[in-house]
């Protein structure tokens, strides 16, 4: 039986824990408060302590690294958390799943693919291309195995808030018949990955028995905002709209809100288009993406309020 240790359980992480349980598989949870899920064993650990990682990973086959510091904390705490990983991942001989996104690619010409240079000068991006480009060095030293699933801005039931751009802010508005507020132009194609696809997408990788050392893309379907309205309208009969967050109203939150100022630097991915191509992932992971009515269903679904009783 395959033993894991995930650290992170958030919508991510949780649910590759459910994914790996459900086939039969040890999963060790880690995380700083010891967060539970049924079917995985809670462990509390500091993801950026190689001792606590170390610890938690011994007997491990695979650690997945699926914890994602606030965007405001990115360049202080992901360094730290790429050292712990790398040095816990030698020293227990764990391979390691980096659960990874598409900043590092910086503005794209075209779709992304698996082998796209990492061009970015946008500081997130600059973050991850760097923490990347040490765990390669480490696989490329021979001391550890190691891959990168990349997956675009995710979507699922659950997710909430304005970071996932296709969460609880855009959906709960629409299904009120009300205006969902959104980051870029929201008639321009976009890639949206579905969280089972993620967590899909992480098992085949770390189930690999190719080379490693390479980054893989989870596949993902690519939908305009004011299209994913009008199938929303029409399949649940609402009267929703969706309209852009003006660049100047963006640009003076970022300049008093740091969360904003980090959403407003990235921002150019809604501003473009903005497209993954997955094809060589699906052909050597064979993955598949969820089709698009049934994600957007189940999605929309977790969303709308159970009718009330007269």
């Amino acid at each position: 039986m395959a033993s894991h240790l995930i650290l992170g359980a958030g919508l991510v992480g949780g649910t590759l824990a459910r994914q790996l349980s459900a086939r039969g598989d040890q999963v060790t949870l880690g995380t700083r408060s010891g967060t539970t899920i049924p079917g995985a064993t809670p462990v509390k650990l500091d993801a950026s302590s190689p001792a606590d990682v170390t610890e938690a990973a011994r007997g491990a086959t695979t650690i997945f690294v699926c914890t994602n510091p606030p965007y405001t904390n990115w360049v202080a705490d992901w360094p730290p958390i790429f050292d712990a990983v790398i040095t816990a991942a030698r020293d227990s001989g764990a391979a390691l799943v980096l659960m990874g996104n598409l900043y590092a690619y910086g503005p794209p010409a075209g779709p992304m693919t698996e082998h796209s240079r990492l061009a970015t000068t946008e500081k997130k991006g600059l973050v991850r291309k760097a923490g990347w480009e040490k765990v390669l060095a480490a696989h490329e030293r021979g001391e550890i195995r190691a891959v990168e699933v990349r997956a675009s801005d995710y979507f699922g039931p659950g997710a909430a808030g304005m970071s996932t751009h296709l969460g609880g802010g855009f959906f709960e508005p629409l299904l009120a018949s009300k205006t969902a507020r959104v980051v870029g132009n929201p008639a321009l194609e976009h890639s949206w990955s579905f969280l089972p696809d993620i967590a899909a997408t992480l098992i085949a990788a770390a189930d690999h028995a190719g080379d490693w050392g390479r980054a893989w893309h989870v596949p993902s379907a690519s939908v305009p905002r004011t299209e994913i309205v009008r199938q929303v309208n029409e399949r649940w009969g609402v009267n929703g709209r969706v309209a852009s967050i003006p660049q100047w109203l963006l640009l003076g939150l970022g300049a008093v809100v740091p969360m904003m100022r980090e959403i407003s630097a990235s921002s150019y991915q809604f501003t473009m288009p903005f497209v993954i191509e997955s094809t060589e992932t699906q052909k050597m992971l064979a993955v598949t993406a969820t089709p698009w009515d049934e994600a957007l269903g189940a999605t929309v679904d977790s969303y709308r309020k159970p009718p009330t009783s007269s």
